[in-house]
């Protein structure tokens, strides 16, 4: 520094900075300091290279020192915003774009800046803007076309978006962010092999961006290539160790492997760098709760709520953990978040009749409407005589399979099946709505089931099929529920497994399964005698004729068990070590099912106590029928 002067110096701290040998370029500006303090582009630079190496704060402090030696420094304001962005500043982070626009308003690249910091605080449509006038003044930016299409993305128009990433892609292939971006909007388009190619190009032309393994891990875990998805997500911790997001992703993969407790550990990585990542709490809530760690489960939903107050995931998560810990009063409201989960598959319904209250009726007629599983639609509509109290005319609309079954319903009710012509009627109400409307605790649960009644000429046509087999005690078997359900691999099992109950003496079995694990009646176990007509069950009011020549069901929890109990038939339910909240926990006997009985894991996935334990209690039962 003796031999220079401090323009040499910063011409030379100039060249190392440009050539990236950003060591060398510090040092000299620090030295510059020493002899000049207010030497504006050493400090401005100094900021510059605080930023490049991630210490955020001292950028900002830095870049705003060079800005108050030199208020119209527009490289200065469009650096400050580089700073604050990557701080989390997003309004102070726009308005020094803005501030450099003014100073320099036909230099693109501040615009195109200010279009991605205005599409990360969600105003999609300033973000657009920004991005067309940044692609006004120079056409052939292709950061300005990529940022637009993130905009675009954003804001749902996906074939725009793809179409501005594809014109950025076109002005510079080996932009590793566009095929990225490309990559995103492909996979909101569902479109998840091209996303996956788009992913692996960026990797391929950069294999160091982080978000491009993360967002790859996300595709590959939507096509359920669960192995692939978390070797992606531990190679962008493996870039960047403190990637919250994808501690966060990789925990979901391996909670869809059933490895809860390896993604409750990455749940909490993510929540150690990031506390106030809603996401992963409630996450974190679910897993927990997969585990039967209620009481942790409702804790992690709740600093979710408290984060992030809107998110009606969390609360229908939270919804299910109160419930099965019996908290029925706070459990049905937060239960009524469902309506506003957009990846919840319930018969959401929009009429112009007003949401039944719980309001005397004075003789109008309330539609109540089946919004979700067989199981639950024959759960709940043990409500009718309650809401005919209040002097309610009843419509029920419901499944078409349902149909005839609840016909034979004691009760002046209409029945309706799903798409045929409804009546008239003044008010509606989902079924599962209806425990909030009556306020129903523990204490209260209506236990009068009004559906126990089958058409006597269904029942004696199954009697004669099965009068051969008498004195057998006849016990119907079901073993897999909806695969769509989204717990059907933990709650759902294969006949085999079943076997045990098949050598116990005195005993014929029946099978009870419809849908494709019914194939398996055909070719049953080793020693197991398997009736088998189900083909000849077209609606659940066939299926109630059987069960009312049994003596016992056993089944999973399914459909079929439902039936049965409301049928006050004695059914014995099997149960995955968490099961839905309806069976709430450690019970070995249901409130809504007088004559069912329980049997529960005593760990998770252990099938075989719980096929053991039944099996001995179905000897019992034979030999205590004499």
């Amino acid at each position: 520094m003796a031999q220079l002067t401090i323009q040499q110096a910063f011409d030379l701290a100039l060249q190392h900075h440009q050539a990236g040998r950003l060591q060398e370029a510090e040092k000299l500006y620090r030295q510059i300091l020493a002899q000049e303090p207010q030497h504006c582009d050493a400090i401005h630079y100094l900021g510059v290279i605080a930023l490049r190496s991630g210490r955020n704060d001292i950028a900002v402090d830095l870049i705003r020192r060079a800005i108050a030696l030199r208020p119209n420094f527009a490289e200065a304001q469009s650096n400050l915003g580089d700073a604050l962005r990557a701080n989390g500043q997003l309004d102070e982070a726009i308005a020094a774009y803005r501030q450099a626009i003014v100073l320099l308003p036909n230099y693109a690249g501040n615009h195109s800046n200010l279009s991605d910091t205005l599409r990360e605080k969600g105003q999609f449509d300033d973000a657009i803007a920004a991005s067309r006038q940044a692609i006004g003044l120079n056409p052939n930016l292709p950061q300005a076309h990529n940022n637009l299409g993130n905009a675009l993305k954003d804001k749902g128009q996906l074939d725009e978006a793809i179409a501005a990433l594809r014109q950025a892609i076109a002005l510079d292939p080996n932009l590793p962010e566009a095929h990225c971006n490309i990559g995103n909007a492909l996979k909101a388009k569902g479109q998840l092999d091209e996303a996956v190619a788009a992913y692996r190009r960026a990797i391929a032309l950069n294999p160091n961006l982080p978000v491009a393994h993360n967002n790859l891990g996300n595709a590959l875990a939507e096509k359920g290539r669960l192995d692939e998805a978390i070797a992606a997500y531990r190679q962008a911790i493996t870039l960047r160790p403190d990637y919250a997001e994808a501690h966060n992703n990789l925990g979901a993969a391996l909670a869809d492997q059933g490895r809860l407790d390896d993604a409750i550990a990455a749940y909490r990585q993510a929540l150690e760098l990031a506390p106030r990542f809603a996401e992963a709490h409630n996450n974190l809530g679910a897993a927990l709760a997969e585990e039967g760690r209620l009481n942790e489960a409702i804790a992690a939903y709740r600093q979710a709520i408290v984060l992030a107050p809107n998110v009606p995931e969390t609360h229908y998560n939270l919804s299910f953990a109160l419930l099965a810990r019996g908290d029925f009063q706070r459990g049905w409201d937060e239960y009524e978040w469902r309506w506003k989960c957009t990846d919840l598959k319930f018969a959401s319904r929009n009429f112009a009749q007003p949401k039944w209250d719980g309001s005397p009726l004075g003789g109008r007629a309330v539609l109540l409407h089946a919004e979700q599983g067989f199981g639950d639609t024959i759960q709940f509509i043990r409500y009718l005589p309650l809401v005919t109290q209040r002097g309610g005319r009843v419509i029920v609309e419901c499944q078409p399979e349902l149909q005839r079954l609840l016909k034979t319903m004691a009760g002046e009710y209409q029945i309706v099946s799903r798409g045929q012509p409804l009546p008239a009627f003044d008010f509606h109400c989902p079924l599962l709505s209806l425990p909030r409307v009556f306020g129903t605790t523990l204490a209260n649960l209506p236990k009068t089931l009004p559906y126990r009644r089958t058409e006597v000429g269904d029942a004696g046509s199954w009697q004669h099929h099965l009068v051969e087999h008498f004195p057998l005690a006849k016990v119907g078997l079901a073993w897999a529920g909806n695969p769509a359900h989204k717990n059907n691999r933990n709650r759902s099992i294969n006949l085999a497994r079943l076997a045990p109950l098949g050598r116990v003496p005195g005993v014929r079995l029946v099978s009870l399964q419809k849908g494709d694990a019914a194939a398996e009646a055909k070719a049953p176990p080793s020693g197991m005698e398997l009736i088998d007509r189900t083909e000849e069950l077209k609606d659940f009011a066939d299926t109630a004729a059987l069960i009312a020549n049994l003596d016992l069901v056993i089944s999973v929890d399914t459909a079929v068990a439902h039936l049965a109990g409301a049928m006050g038939k004695p059914v014995w339910t099997l149960l995955p070590f968490v099961a839905e909240w309806r069976w709430l926990q450690e019970r070995e006997d249901s409130p809504w099912y007088p004559s069912m009985r329980l049997f529960r894991q005593s760990s998770l996935g252990d099938w075989d106590s719980v096929i053991t334990r039944a099996t001995d209690a179905l000897s019992d039962w034979i030999k205590n029928r004499g």
